[in-house]
């Protein structure tokens, strides 16, 4: 009896075996591995649909026939920014009363068109090309709480194509009340300077005629330059959404799926 209780037990133990790869080995592991990026993936897909924000109507696209104010939402890769005309801010700040805006056109005289950026303070000034970036200073700019944050604020010539030859450019035409909304936020990204004055001066940029101004916000992970430029848009009546808008490849690309506005062509080679 002995002998056959061991050779029964015996019979069980490739059985068990079989039963333990089944549920730990390679093809398991795919499985869960394939489920937890399906489900990833959904999530992404739902929080993207749910923040999304549907733009106004009212103020884009311009009515036909109206005058329309024409911008460019630039990208650098890895950074995002918008390229508006420095009369039209003029404009703006005289008639509503824009003070950090018309502080920034009048320093900014003689330029027909102004880059402007928002972003994280030391990460902004210390990495001014994607070859520059540091995991660390990476880490620290998403992560960190309550990063101060700077508006980057360049001289453009008269054509924006050109002097962003190696960028992503998209040409908005936005209605009159649409820009006058961007120019709002625009203007309430500035710091007020501790003298009073309309917008506080923190030096040379990182490229060109450019100055660092402090800005208002804290840069984190939920809240970095590509958001902002967003925001932007989004006050003009375009539709946008946060989610995608994480990176100026996902903010572009939303901006052609929904609004069927696309890059512009690289200018011709000299």
């Amino acid at each position: 009896m002995d002998n056959v209780a061991l050779v029964h037990s015996e019979d069980h133990v490739p059985a068990a075996h079989d039963a333990r790869q089944r549920r730990f080995g390679p093809w398991a592991l795919a499985r869960r591995l394939g489920l937890g990026l399906l489900i990833a993936a959904a999530t992404v897909v739902v929080a993207v649909v749910v923040t999304a924000r549907p733009g106004d109507r009212s103020l884009w696209p311009p009515a036909p026939g109206a005058p329309a104010s024409e911008i460019f939402v630039v990208s650098h890769g890895y950074h995002s920014g918008v390229v508006v005309p420095r009369r039209l801010l003029a404009e703006a700040a005289d008639q509503s009363g824009l003070h950090a805006l018309g502080y920034v056109a009048a320093r900014f005289a003689g330029f027909d068109w102004l880059e402007i950026g928002w972003g994280d303070e030391r990460f902004y000034r210390e990495v001014p090309t994607i070859e520059s970036m540091t995991f660390v200073l990476a880490v620290r700019a998403l992560l960190w709480p309550g990063n101060p944050s700077v508006l980057h604020v360049v001289g453009v010539g008269s054509d924006p194509r050109a002097t962003f030859a190696n960028s992503d450019l998209v040409r908005l035409d936005l209605s009159a009340a649409g820009f006058a909304r961007l120019a709002d936020q625009l203007d309430a990204s500035f710091a007020h300077d501790r003298r009073d004055l309309p917008a506080q001066e923190l030096g040379p940029g990182l490229y060109g005629t450019s100055l660092f101004f402090r800005a208002n916000g804290a840069f984190h992970l939920f809240n970095v330059c590509n958001h902002w430029t967003a925001r932007l848009i989004a006050a003009a009546g375009v539709p946008t959404a946060p989610v995608l808008a994480t990176f100026p490849q996902g903010l572009l690309l939303d901006l052609k799926w929904r609004s069927g506005l696309v890059r512009l062509p690289p200018p011709p080679s000299r």
